[in-house]
């Protein structure tokens, strides 16, 4: 029999329901602003060099205030009890793109295409071709990352954490966007032209598309609610954090991305350096050496 003093729960009405979706809609927006700036900018570098400097930082940054977005939909959603099928098959697609195809573009675009020396045309020939193949890897190790993440209800790391705590399995992919767009932004946004620096640039490249399909523990931030009341410390370094994004932000954002991609290299290192510490036997005692 039904409780009469509980209070009936009423659905959201259905105006509540576009509200996460448009948060949706703009990071799909800055997705593909951040394609049309990159295209921009490789047309004007030959003609006017600073403005396609600043077509490329407004690539990166389009990049990163996406990145805010989709962790902003998610919440609201939860918080107005208006998540959806219709809503998270919509988030994916638009991660796709905003965390997909445009930072593979502008990572190319970017480090690769105006490469110059005296290396040689064969050299540069290959480079190109091998930037091209890490762009795509970036890009379909973030897709792939999406459906894995869409089609597994409890996904379980390599090395399982707290059972308290809620991680990812794989780097997420506005992470990776976030490091890719992160690191043209505190370069200054000038396109690499030195060999060594792209191979470095593709190395990373690499990295982060294996980091996404790994099944390596990563925060998922989920436990931290900013509803609820925090400590004087946790406030001292929030306030912290903002103060250095909006005075040295090309260094502070560079920081705050390479420390989350690097935490779950490390997580899985330590995780291999106790396994490797509770698999060594004890030593045995010398019997000369024995009481008793």
């Amino acid at each position: 029999m039904p409780d009469l003093n509980q209070p009936v729960r009423r659905p959201p009405p259905r105006a509540a329901y576009a509200l996460p979706t448009l948060f949706t809609a703009g990071n799909i927006f800055l997705g593909y602003l951040s394609i049309v700036r990159t295209m921009q900018g490789a047309l004007a570098l030959s003609g006017n060099p600073t403005l396609a400097q600043q077509d490329f930082e407004v690539a990166a940054k389009t990049i990163g205030f996406a990145v805010l977005l989709d962790g902003l939909d998610g919440r609201i959603a939860r918080m107005t009890n208006t998540t959806s099928e219709f809503g998270r098959e919509l988030d994916s697609l638009a991660d796709v793109i905003s965390f997909g195809i445009a930072p593979a573009i502008l990572a190319y675009v970017w480090g690769v295409m105006f490469v110059t020396g005296s290396v040689g045309a064969f050299t540069l020939n290959h480079l190109q071709r091998m930037g091209e193949l890490l762009a795509f890897a970036f890009l379909a190790c973030g897709a792939a990352r999406l459906a894995r993440f869409n089609i597994q209800k409890n996904p379980i790391p390599t090395n399982p954490g707290a059972p308290h705590r809620k991680y990812f399995v794989g780097l997420p992919i506005p992470a990776g966007a976030g490091m890719v767009a992160t690191v043209i932004f505190a370069a200054g946004s000038n396109p690499l032209t030195d060999i060594g620096w792209s191979v470095a640039w593709l190395g990373l490249l690499a990295l982060l598309s294996f980091l996404m399909v790994s099944a390596w523990r990563y925060w998922s931030f989920k436990e931290l609610n900013l509803m609820r009341p925090r400590s004087p410390l946790m406030l001292v370094l929030m306030c912290l954090v903002i103060y250095g994004i909006w005075n040295w932000s090309q260094i502070v954002l560079l920081l705050l991305a390479a420390i989350y991609v690097s935490s779950g290299i490390f997580i899985r290192l330590g995780g291999i350096v106790r396994r490797l510490g509770k698999s060594k036997p004890k030593p045995t005692p010398d019997p000369e050496a024995q009481i008793g």
